[in-house]
């Protein structure tokens, strides 16, 4: 699906292909906007696809008084909601109390507790935690999502997995987002709206000449450089975003990113339910243990400063430790390394506030213009997936002023590839599906729904067989779903389509995953003889 460059001028050039770039390079191209944009690896190849995979409005960000971050992340949840359907749902969470909760030290919340109350030093008491529900509830102007209600864990099945000291909890709503899917519909909307997004694309430096700015890249498979030219530069590569600044375009910046990384394990499925677990821990911390991919659990996140983006961020043995400790003060039956299927890691890239801690630092997102090279460029630091949409649309009234063009706002309200059907219509999707496809098994239909929603139609054509779909490579991938992942979606290996555009790696084996990268070599080399 990538385009080749061209020597006209484009009005932006991107660089990189997580949330924030495949964002901002939607919004622009819907504005009328020419734009490029570069990513040196596959699409959401790093934090963009290492998240908690949740749309929230970071209910323990209140205790840094971030008020306004919280509020449009709440507001947020039901934009993007009704916006894709297919890849975001409701999920409950229940955050089991006890007395010896504790926060964080030196939150602003735990400072002004421990001013006015000294004997509460460092304690999160029930109505405290009541309190800041209650402004989750009311801060984001909630339509769809139900409100915070208490749950008694004695007689409740969300009590079941969970140690019997534990009585009382609350429980509230957020969202679950597939978040590698997340950024590969926004690049394949941005490229329906005349955007070019190159994959597999290094920039590898770029200079400004009479007001424009003159980038050359190299395909990191084919090592073929090509120049672009633009009136404007944005700069979202995440943990890369200071190397871009200094090393690649050389510009001298104040501005600084903080890299935390996020690790995550997954485990067999440790409880029955759907619900989501937001346990708080008696450093102050917190973590979540989710449903995950039907008939596992994932558990995360840890907060470690990471200093080079160029080491791949893995999930250490002590993240994997302090995860199975922390959901172990909360389990009933002891989780053990025995029970982990899969780990991931991921590298936040925060501005940097100077906090003294990873997990103080913001969750905030800062945009800043530089000019000084004679041509502008957009510089974005930190930022949550939740806010991605709001942060282009702030990202593309600076490029306005800039520019002196750039269209209406247009995003809220718009569907998502796939996603145009009733946040409530999930399942009427399921059993449309196996209605035309009889073939099709409970799981194979929803997984097709969740990915795809109503494109999955389209990717089953008329097949009237499981036969027709071409080869099985197992855990219902077919030839026909692959082909219209590298046709539609970007993707290239075998890795791109187990990791990112499905968690098909969870159910497949060795011989598998080596058949289906064979199968997809063959496809790009017949694609590039064809070309020729």
């Amino acid at each position: 699906m990538d385009q080749p460059a061209d020597s006209a001028v484009t009005d932006l050039f991107v660089i990189g292909g997580g949330i924030n770039g495949c964002g901002i390079a939607r919004d622009a191209a819907g504005r009328g906007l020419s734009v490029t944009l570069a990513e040196m690896n596959d699409l959401a190849s790093a934090t963009s696809s290492a998240a908690t995979k949740l749309f929230h409005g970071g209910l323990r960000y209140l205790e840094y008084f971030e008020f306004r971050l919280v509020r449009e992340a709440l507001v947020e949840r039901e934009v993007l909601l009704s916006a894709m359907p297919h890849i975001s749902w409701p999920m409950r969470f229940v955050l089991p109390y006890h007395k010896d909760m504790r926060f964080e030290a030196n939150t602003p919340t735990s400072n002004l507790l421990s001013l006015v109350m000294p004997w509460m030093k460092g304690r999160r008491p029930a109505w405290l935690i009541r309190l800041g529900l209650f402004l989750y509830d009311h801060l984001g102007g909630r339509k769809i999502l139900p409100p915070t209600s208490t749950v008694d864990l004695t007689t409740a099945p969300e009590g079941a997995p969970l140690k019997p000291h534990f009585t009382k909890a609350y429980e509230y709503s957020d969202c679950w987002v597939e978040d590698s899917r997340l950024v590969v519909l926004n690049a394949q909307d941005a490229v329906a709206r005349g955007a070019r997004v190159l994959t597999r694309t290094e920039m590898t430096g770029a200079v400004s000449e009479n007001g424009l700015w003159r980038i050359e890249t190299r395909n990191t498979e084919t090592g073929e450089m090509q120049t672009h030219h633009a009136r404007m530069l944005v700069n979202a590569g995440g943990p890369w975003v200071g190397d871009v600044l200094q090393t690649k375009v050389r510009l001298n910046s104040r501005e600084g990113v903080r890299l935390v990384r996020g690790s995550h394990i997954v485990t067999r499925r440790l409880y029955d339910h759907d619900k989501c677990y937001f346990f708080q821990g008696t450093d102050g911390r917190i973590i979540f243990a989710i449903p995950y991919e039907t008939d596992f659990t994932l558990i995360g996140t840890t907060d470690e400063d990471h200093e080079d983006p160029s080491v791949k961020p893995v999930c250490t043995e002590a993240e994997q430790d302090y995860l199975l400790s922390f959901a172990n003060q909360y389990f009933e039956r002891p989780v053990t390394r025995d029970d982990i299927v899969w780990t991931f890691s991921g590298v936040r890239p925060l501005h940097d506030d100077g906090s003294t801690s990873a997990t103080a630092a913001t969750r905030d997102y800062t945009l800043k213009v530089d000019t000084s090279a004679g041509a502008p460029m957009l510089n974005v630091f930190g930022g949550k997936i939740t806010t991605y949409r709001r942060l282009a649309e702030s990202a593309l009234v600076k490029i306005a002023v800039q520019l002196g063009k750039a269209g209406e706002a247009w995003t809220e309200g718009a569907a998502l590839p796939g996603g145009d059907f009733p946040v409530s219509g999930v399942a009427d999707l399921i059993t449309g599906l196996q209605r035309d496809y009889p073939f099709l098994t409970d799981f194979w239909a929803q997984r097709l729904v969740r990915a795809y929603g109503t494109q999955a139609a389209i990717i089953l054509g008329d097949a009237a067989s499981a036969a027709d779909l071409g080869q099985d490579f197992g855990a219902t991938l077919t030839e026909a779903e692959v082909a219209w992942l590298m046709t539609h979606e970007f993707a290239r290996t075998a890795e791109d389509v187990i990791w990112r555009r499905t968690k098909l790696g969870l159910r497949l084996d060795a011989d598998q995953v080596r058949a289906l990268d064979e199968w997809m070599a063959r496809c790009r080399r017949d694609a590039a003889a064809a070309a020729e």
